[in-house]
């Protein structure tokens, strides 16, 4: 039984669209309003929960706050079979909030609330040993308080479990905590912060993939958007290219492939069949609007490419 354990933020996500940003002292009103369920680390346990099998086992560990959106969300990641032992409702704290901003070109302006999501303490995750033992790879991202992070981190690597940092949003001014990692999954920009390389190509990634292995990082996977994702490991090295689709919404697309990384590698797949695996997965979440409701389901990545769904020694 594949055991994955998520550690990270959760939030509630307020959506408003308008026809271009409002600039300072500027009242606009809105196009559209939306409540979605957000946060890297709720999405990235929804996508490991809809992308494995039945028999597998989602643990996630983050904060909510007593109040009805963190109600909701429990309630909606026990559908997708999420096990919630390790999640936790702060009294007299919020669950975290992210108010975003976007215009109809796309770009976007987000304000983030950590309420809950700060309360994630060393001492608090100690409380969740248990999930830890048993699990076999641990996902988490930097949205909880680095010292939390850089402890799960410890904590993993000291039982053996394999450990998968997705570096955003970015911290670059301290990367002690690199040692830990045994695979980083950056996109371009968080790849360049860590790095001081500017990565526009498949060249540039392997030089910055090339800095992350002397960090102590065994497998880097640098994501390039429409062009794939770029593997630097000691099995295999080179380019996934990514599925042709109309995107509409990126929100949650990394979100997506890490979840869906952790799955395949956890499944037994190659890291280049991972890869491929979350491509298509990250592929079909692009078409839709929203986070963690355009996350998709096992079955319904061969509708896009069957031949990307279950290659094990690509």
């Amino acid at each position: 039984m594949s055991q994955i354990l998520v550690i990270g933020s959760a939030n509630a996500d307020h959506v408003m669209k308008f026809e271009y940003l409002p600039a300072p002292g500027q009242t606009l009103m809105s196009r559209e309003y939306r409540l979605e369920h957000g946060g890297k680390g709720a999405n990235q346990a929804v996508a490991c929960a809809r992308l494995s099998h039945p028999h597998s086992q989602i643990d996630f560990i983050c904060h909510l706050g007593q109040d009805s959106v963190g109600n909701e969300m429990c309630a909606s990641w026990l559908k997708d079979g999420i096990r919630i032992d390790g999640i936790s409702q702060i009294a007299n704290m919020n669950t975290g909030t992210a108010m975003i901003f976007v215009a109809d070109n796309g770009e976007n302006s987000i304000g983030i609330a950590a309420g809950a999501n700060a309360n994630l303490t060393p001492i608090e995750l100690d409380k969740h040993y248990a999930l830890f033992a048993n699990a076999q790879f641990m996902l988490i991202q930097l949205e909880t308080p680095m010292e939390t992070v850089s402890h799960a981190l410890q904590t993993a690597k000291r039982l053996g479990i394999t450990t998968v940092l997705n570096p955003a949003p970015v911290v670059s001014s301290e990367l002690d905590y690199l040692k830990w990692v045994d695979i980083i999954t950056p996109n371009e920009t968080e790849a360049e912060a860590l790095t001081g390389i500017e990565v526009n190509n498949e060249e540039d990634a392997k030089l910055a993939a090339q800095l992350l292995h002397q960090q102590g990082v065994t497998t880097v996977v640098i994501t390039l958007g429409s062009k794939g994702a770029f593997i630097s490991s000691a099995g295999f090295t080179g380019l996934i290219p990514a599925l042709a689709v109309r995107a509409i919404d990126t929100v949650a697309a990394g979100d997506t492939f890490n979840g869906a990384l952790v799955v395949g590698l956890s499944e037994g797949m190659s890291i280049a069949a991972a890869v491929g695996f979350a491509n298509t997965a990250s592929a079909i979440t692009v078409t839709r609007e929203g986070a963690q409701r355009a996350i998709p389901y096992r079955q319904e990545l061969s509708t896009l490419a069957p031949s990307k769904i279950s290659p094990l020694t690509m």
